[in-house]
């Protein structure tokens, strides 16, 4: 790209997002120019810039650059190029510079587990961890969170996290308030709130802890504790992360308390916490899973900036109101004026919008789109959408053979939809076949038993349902208590 389309657009991209490192960026191109040298600390801010903006293709001139006047052997400089690359998804790159540094201190250590943390490489950011617990060279705390979080985000090394908590306590970094609060993180999407409780009353809470207690809390569908500290914040005065608002409106949500949902808008707007678009998606969905699908709009209309994640909001926005055909109007809307490249999230909540709506036959036709014009490989999600159409729409047999046919294993939400279906549909042997699956999938949970003794009982097959029920008996499953619900009446419940 010419060096004036390059900095005419670096400018024009900056009325947009990130102003002043578009700026910055810009101003390094033109003194490139004009032939001057850049000095370590310029080269390091320009490479954080395409790290924030973005910014691959010009990361990596700048990267040649490095080679060409000799500072590829220089820490500060490494480390910031380890995290452009990361930054940009060019993990490839950030490896090769990381194996080309000679002599690694913490940071570049660290700056390379963190990226494959952050990409999804959870296997290889621990085993770089062990690699480097073989040289001289000691993890900081900041190492520990970042490996931490490799074991939260990916459930392959779900178990390795306990080791490194054990790790931590040896090493002497358990009262780390950044530590405590990865290892939180960690125990709460793992299930274990039991440990997340204990961790959080040994230490000494500050709001990184407190808002990192309260993700937690809404992670595990406990929205009442994460509102009583919440208010136990407020109280006291502790600063609120733009996380921490999203987290309690994410609960308000969930527990569909309109009241206290308005007045943590009131907060936002005074906080002026408005303009963060997660936090715009929070509120969006907060209304709408309060039913007040107007004021969700309202939000979204009134915000400056409107990327792919408000515009996907919208969209679910309307979905989940019943209204799957607006939902699907405006998307196709968006796709026609290429207003925004839709992500596997927005595919996601397009074809449950299909599912709602009964329409088969346009599910099946995004499903495509996104692998023919978006260049998106389904994910399980996107597939178990597809599976749950056909079945809805009593195709049976091709959800069966989706299930068999897709590159993951079929998880206990897709046979569980395949089992509801089969139910009413009356499909004696598949949903057998289903219920079964789910014996060994979700072996304390009494659903399969029971719907598959109606399935058995509707086809008058009275020895079967006879069979199901001594089968409970014999493994121990009892039925469920019956479900409650939650009335909100001036503000009280």
């Amino acid at each position: 790209m010419p060096i004036r389309c390059l900095i005419k657009r670096l400018k024009r991209h900056a009325t947009l997002v990130h102003v002043k490192d578009y700026r910055a960026l810009a101003s390094f191109v033109q003194e490139n120019v004009l032939g001057k040298k850049p000095s370590k600390y310029q080269l390091c801010t320009a490479l954080n810039c395409c790290a924030k903006t973005q910014n691959s293709s010009l990361g990596s001139q700048i990267h040649a650059k490095i080679v060409h006047i000799g500072f590829d052997q220089n820490l500060y400089i490494n480390s910031s190029l380890i995290n452009a690359h990361v930054k940009c998804g060019s993990m490839g790159d950030a490896m090769k510079v990381f194996r080309g540094i000679e002599l690694h201190d913490e940071v570049s250590w660290t700056s390379m587990i963190c990226g494959l943390s952050q990409n999804r490489q959870g296997g290889k950011a621990l085993c770089l961890f062990k690699e480097m617990l073989a040289t001289v060279v000691r993890p900081n705390c900041v190492t520990y969170v970042s490996v931490i979080s490799a074991c939260t985000e990916q459930e392959s090394v779900y178990r390795c996290g306990e080791l490194l908590h054990a790790h931590v306590i040896i090493l002497g970094h358990e009262s780390n308030n950044f530590v405590v609060s990865s290892l939180i993180d960690y125990y709460s999407k793992c299930g274990r709130m039991d440990k997340t409780v204990v961790l959080f009353g040994s230490c000494i809470s500050d709001y990184v802890v407190l808002n990192t207690m309260i993700s937690a809390y809404n992670h595990n569908q406990q929205g009442e504790e994460a509102l009583k500290l919440f208010r136990k914040m407020l109280d006291e005065n502790v600063n609120l992360s733009e996380h921490t608002l999203t987290s309690i409106l994410d609960a308000c949500g969930a527990l569909t308390v309109l009241q206290q949902g308005k007045q943590v808008h009131a907060l936002v707007t005074k906080l002026g916490s408005d303009y963060n678009t997660f936090v715009v998606g929070a509120l969006m969905d907060m209304y709408s899973k309060c039913g007040n699908i107007d004021e969700a709009c309202h939000v979204f209309d009134l915000a400056s900036y409107k990327n792919n994640i408000l515009w996907t909001s919208l969209i679910t926005t309307y979905a989940q109101s019943g209204r799957g055909v607006d939902a699907l109007k405006i998307f196709d809307h968006l796709l026609m004026e290429k207003r925004f490249y839709p992500d596997h999230v927005c595919f996601t909540i397009v074809l449950t919008a299909c599912n709602h709506s009964g329409l088969i036959d346009k599910g099946i036709s995004y499903f495509k789109k996104m692998i023919t014009d978006y260049n998106l490989a389904p994910e399980i999600d996107q597939y178990a959408c597809l599976i749950d159409l056909y079945a809805r729409k009593g195709d049976l047999k091709s959800a069966k053979k989706l299930m068999e046919e897709m590159p993951f294993y079929a998880n206990a939400v897709m046979w569980s939809s395949l089992l509801s279906s089969c139910k009413e549909y009356g499909n004696v042997e598949l949903g057998t076949e289903a219920a079964y699956k789910l014996f060994e999938l979700e072996p304390h949970s009494p659903a399969p038993y029971l719907v598959l003794a109606d399935i058995y009982a509707a086809a008058g097959l009275w020895n079967r349902v006879q069979s199901i029920r001594k089968l409970m008996d014999e493994n121990g499953i009892r039925k469920s208590l019956a479900g409650w619900s939650r009335v909100e009446v001036d503000r009280m419940r």
